[in-house]
């Protein structure tokens, strides 16, 4: 059953009790990485392996991902800026302990075209903090996987 989590707004990102910072760099443009993770929402499984299932809600306002492993998200988007930013809070989630979960993409321009950079916010109980901060290299890895794939889908994109 989903729980309802702590809303944060955007600042939460900086000042989390918790907060992952991944980043890389692909060769697609920053405007075509945003498009993919706002705009194409559905288009998240094809890249993020984790993601079973992506949709929008709300007209575009919020999303519903489910993980594999049957994780859920409900999600408020807070930024939209395009070619820039991307970040949502989690609002419900069936994930035990979370208090409260902010994620930000930010793309800024690169040597190869673009480099993306994912911030990972959460507050929880200790323990679940510290449990987090253990997977943070299972996090590393996903996130690395997701962005090569994202780089290899929109490098077939832009090449048909």
């Amino acid at each position: 059953m989903a729980r309802r989590l702590r809303p944060v707004e955007l600042d939460f990102v900086e000042s989390a009790p918790l907060r992952l910072v991944f980043s890389a760099e692909v060769s697609a443009s920053p405007q075509a990485v945003y498009a993919a993770l706002a705009e194409d929402v559905a288009g998240w499984t094809s890249w993020f392996s984790a993601v079973s299932s992506a949709r929008p809600t709300h007209g575009g306002a919020g999303r519903e991902i489910r993980l594999r492993g049957g994780v859920l998200f409900r999600e408020t988007i807070l930024a939209t800026d395009p070619g820039e930013r991307y970040a949502y809070r989690v609002d419900e989630t069936n994930a035990p302990g979370l208090r409260a979960l902010l994620e930000e993409w930010r793309i800024t321009p690169a040597a190869n075209d673009a480099r993306v950079r994912w911030t990972f916010a959460a507050d929880a109980p200790a323990p679940m903090l510290a449990a987090l901060k253990l997977s943070r290299a299972g996090l590393a890895t996903s996130f690395r996987g997701a962005v090569r794939n994202l780089d290899r889908r929109l490098t077939r994109s832009a090449a048909q």
